[in-house]
């Protein structure tokens, strides 16, 4: 089990990468992907940002979460991160399609990741 300071840490990593690899794909990657694959790397990196700074905001709930529900949140955001945004990354870099096939299991882990953080904060705001 992870304490809510160590979601916050992998929020942060994850933040510096996001900005590493939103930087790298304005720059480095311009004059390499075209507009689909760009459109594909742009995406990967603004759902990455979002769920880092999720990561981030999740010791701020503690107070309201078992460690188990944030556990279980933290866990699946993280997956999610590395499966949607991560098969998206290797998509738009090598064009194989099959990457693709990938992202929708991390898009569900964020669903769960965000349907079981919202039915923790019901359980705690009605207990």
């Amino acid at each position: 089990m992870m304490s809510a300071t160590a979601f916050a840490f992998v929020g942060a990593v994850f933040g510096i990468l996001t900005v590493a690899l939103g930087a790298f794909g304005a720059h480095a990657l311009k004059n390499i992907l075209d507009s689909y694959s760009q459109g594909i790397w742009d995406k990967a990196v603004f759902y990455q940002a979002l769920h880092a700074l999720l990561l981030l905001i999740l010791p701020s709930l503690s107070s309201y979460l078992s460690p188990k529900d944030l556990n279980i949140t933290g866990y699946l955001i993280i997956l999610g991160i590395l499966l949607f945004s991560g098969s998206l990354y290797i998509l738009a870099l090598s064009g194989k399609k099959y990457f693709g096939a990938i992202t929708p299991i991390g898009g569900v882990a964020f669903i769960i990741g965000w349907s079981w953080l919202a039915y923790a904060l019901f359980k705690a705001a009605y207990r």
